[in-house]
């Protein structure tokens, strides 16, 4: 079986997005040939676009070469095809943070890859039990939740299923490690670590500035600097994304209670299409 990190030389990504396309960008950067797909031929020449214009910036901090990024660019291979994941060693699904979506993917790669190989997701609110449950394979589905920007971010999920196998849940780590990352575990509780305790402080932000109690500027300059973090919590929700922001959001207010109740104007900014920098525009304007 395909358990072990010395056997795993390409990996398939379901998703072109945000995600998808960072995830991998760090596979390839780390050697390993990729198969990224997505549903129409424009999600994945958007997906080839952003990867190349984060090695562009990379380039242009020195931080590595123009042949580095050229040869990361031809270690990804694009389709609409999820046949042309067959051969890859290890899949992660990177698509839509749904359930209807994530299992349809799901049954459909049971029926596409060989049985041996390990299936992960980047979900980072879903059940990965639930996620399995649709598959033949359960003891070989995983958790992998990369943080955005993918390429930046240091960290990576792990989140262990009720039926997931030790072996599946260290090939993850090691994986995720060969990768350049470090890594923490988390049972398949609602919002794992992560987005458990960071939903309710971005939403307590939100709540904050609708209130009037300061402006957002001051808000995220008062928690950047108050509690030693990179971001503020409406900064760092355009970052996420206000619609992804929402839907954990959601998730959580669904599976554990009133404590993760979206913010009235987190779904206000959504409605509106606000979604944050990848619309131009979300609490702040880009």
């Amino acid at each position: 079986m395909v358990r072990d990190l010395d056997n795993i030389g390409s990996i398939g990504v379901v998703g072109a997005g945000t995600m998808g396309s960072g995830i991998a960008q760090v596979a390839a950067q780390s050697g390993y040939d990729v198969v990224m797909r997505d549903i129409e031929e424009e999600f994945v020449q958007n997906g080839f676009d952003s990867i190349e214009d984060s090695l562009d910036r990379f380039v242009s901090k020195d931080e590595i070469s123009e042949d580095e990024a050229e040869a990361t660019v031809d270690r990804i291979t694009g389709t609409t095809e999820l046949a042309d994941l067959a051969d890859c060693d290890l899949v992660v699904e990177a698509a839509l943070e749904d359930m209807d979506v994530k299992q349809d993917i799901f049954e459909d790669l049971d029926d596409e890859i060989p049985e041996d190989v390990v299936l992960a997701t980047n979900t980072s609110t879903l059940s990965i039990t639930t996620i399995a449950s649709v598959t033949e394979r359960e003891e070989q589905i995983v958790g992998l939740h990369f943080m955005n920007p993918v390429p930046i971010m240091k960290g990576v999920e792990v989140v262990v299923g009720e039926k997931t196998d030790d072996d599946v849940t260290e090939l993850a780590h090691a994986f995720a490690e060969d990768l350049g990352k470090e890594t923490w575990e988390s049972d398949d509780k609602p919002g794992f670590v992560t987005n458990r305790i960071l939903m309710p402080w971005i939403n307590e932000g939100i709540r904050a500035y609708d209130e009037g109690v300061a402006t957002k500027e001051d808000i995220d300059k008062g928690m950047k600097l108050g509690t030693n973090t990179p971001m503020g919590p409406l900064e760092l929700a355009d970052h996420i994304g206000l619609d992804i922001c929402l839907d954990a959001s959601e998730t959580l207010f669904e599976e554990l209670g009133d404590r993760y109740k979206p913010a009235y104007l987190l779904k206000r900014k959504v409605d509106a299409g606000d979604l944050g920098k990848k619309t131009g525009q979300g609490f702040y304007e880009y």
